[in-house]
């Protein structure tokens, strides 16, 4: 059976109706930074597992709750989780050898606001960034990513466009 996840970033304090409608459908939430404040964790519904890590705006408070690194397998995928992770081929410092160390097959950051997904084949795994969900940055649609974990593959991905970062 297929674990449903529902992928976002860069929420920097603002969750909307749309964004929850689309997070109710899904078996775990992954926040991957920029969290803002702990209400938009505490407004994701009820009942399924959250996993997040804390972001370069993020305070003291959402960083007691949340490290900087996620490293975890689930549906047999290992999975490597920051905020800040540059992108293919340009990693941030130190993250491109975190990803091998791990035998990370799918790694996830944030920070951009820019969504992107592609498979980089000098580590052997897929780069994900769901772009950002808020309404501050340089961005203009608000986005994040669905995707399922199944016997260790990443399928039914899909790119979900939430409205533009001014509108409401």
């Amino acid at each position: 059976m297929p674990i449903k996840i529902g992928l976002i970033s860069d929420s920097h304090s603002y969750i909307d109706h749309k964004t929850l409608t689309y997070l109710q459908d899904v078996d775990e939430i992954w926040h991957a930074g920029d969290i803002g404040s702990l209400d938009v964790m505490e407004a994701l519904p009820q009942g399924k597992p959250v996993r997040g890590v804390f972001g370069n705006i993020d305070d003291q408070s959402i960083q007691e709750r949340y490290p900087e690194w996620q490293r975890f397998e689930l549906g047999g995928v290992k999975i490597l989780m920051t905020h800040i992770g540059g992108k293919p081929p340009r990693y941030a410092k130190g993250v491109k050898q975190k990803i091998k160390e791990s035998e990370a097959q799918l790694f996830i950051c944030g920070h951009s606001h820019i969504c992107k997904v592609e498979f980089d084949s000098t580590v052997n795994c897929l780069y994900m960034n769901p772009g950002a969900m808020g309404r501050h940055g340089f961005h203009i649609m608000r986005t994040m990513l669905l995707f399922e974990l199944e016997a260790g593959k990443i399928q039914n991905l899909r790119v979900v466009e939430l409205g533009k970062r001014g509108g409401i």
